[in-house]
């Protein structure tokens, strides 16, 4: 294999893996800019997604069979599923201590409280089993150029990424929710004052969250063709290393450090002295590097904030 052909082997392996990270991501990023709260139950809300995909998948594949239609539907499932769930989350356990004015300490640790609630449940109901998911679809299947193949799997779910991370700018930019989410992220005060349901609006913003979160697991379901219980811990450390890496808050920022997370480590992977077991290490060496020099991010901006 040529040198480019290796080149654009990695790079389509790190727009996928950045797709992944993209959208798990612009979760963080919602919520923090929202609430200033990093909601690390949000790995585990992926991996749920993953796992109610796999099982509705499997039970309409049965009289649909197991191509792009039924994969769909089964996307469709988990996004409401992973979007209520997020909202119950916020209703019964951020909520109170919001409205209390908790200290975001105690914030974070419900956060992580959450996070082993649904790690641990998923453990039990799959008795710690990887399951495995059997499409229809044919993995050799797609474009090839020269001795590069790019499968049409690859292409959808980059396709999707990317539709998705343009609606998603279109409905905060353009829509008054999408204001409303902006303004609040501002001056919550503010925006009670000025008429606007608070709740209602952080509500919406873990729906969407955990929305996203869901479409990625099941687009890793569908890539990877396995899952696990533990799959949603790596991917919410590697999603919050990809926000702070964009600018945590920042849009824009989590879907440009998603993608240039998961090209570096695609990339990284090719280095003689890292190879594929040491991509973790790489990847949170780049974090270090960049909290280290640019705190803030790609596209994070400084915030003064009074005592």
């Amino acid at each position: 294999m040529s040198v480019w052909d290796t080149i654009v082997r990695q790079l389509v392996n790190g727009l996928i893996m950045g797709s992944f990270y993209s959208l798990v991501a612009l979760g963080y990023s919602m919520v923090y800019g929202i609430i200033k709260l990093l909601n690390f139950a949000h790995g585990d809300i992926y991996m749920v997604g993953a796992f109610v995909g796999f099982f509705v998948f499997g039970a309409i594949a049965v009289l649909l069979g197991g191509g792009w239609f039924s994969i769909i539907l089964a996307m469709i499932s988990a996004m409401l599923f992973c979007g209520v769930l997020a909202w119950l989350a916020q209703r019964l356990a951020y909520r109170p201590l919001l409205n209390k004015a908790a200290p975001r300490l105690s914030l974070l640790i419900t956060a992580i409280g959450i996070s082993l609630i649904l790690y641990n449940a998923v453990s039990v109901i799959t008795k710690g089993q990887f399951k495995f998911m059997n499409t229809a679809l044919s993995p050799t299947a797609g474009l090839t150029f020269g001795a590069i193949t790019i499968s049409w799997i690859q292409v959808v779910l980059v396709l999707t990424s990317a539709l998705l991370m343009v609606l998603l700018s279109w409905f905060i930019g353009s829509t008054m929710w999408g204001k409303a989410m902006r303004a609040i992220s501002l001056d919550k005060d503010t925006c009670r004052l000025m008429g606007i349901n608070v709740n209602m609006i952080i509500g919406i913003t873990f729906f969407i969250g955990g929305a996203l979160a869901a479409v990625a697991g099941v687009m890793a379901c569908v890539y990877y063709g396995q899952i696990h219980f533990f799959m949603g811990y790596i991917m919410g450390i590697k999603a919050f290393t990809a926000a702070v890496i964009g600018g945590i808050g920042s849009l824009p920022g989590a879907m440009l450090g998603g993608l240039l997370l998961g090209i570096l480590e695609a990339a990284g992977t090719q280095i003689d002295f890292i190879g594929s077991q040491w991509k973790d290490v790489f990847s949170f060496g780049l974090l270090i590097i960049m909290l280290l020099f640019k705190p803030t991010g790609l596209l994070g901006v400084t915030e003064i904030e009074r005592m």
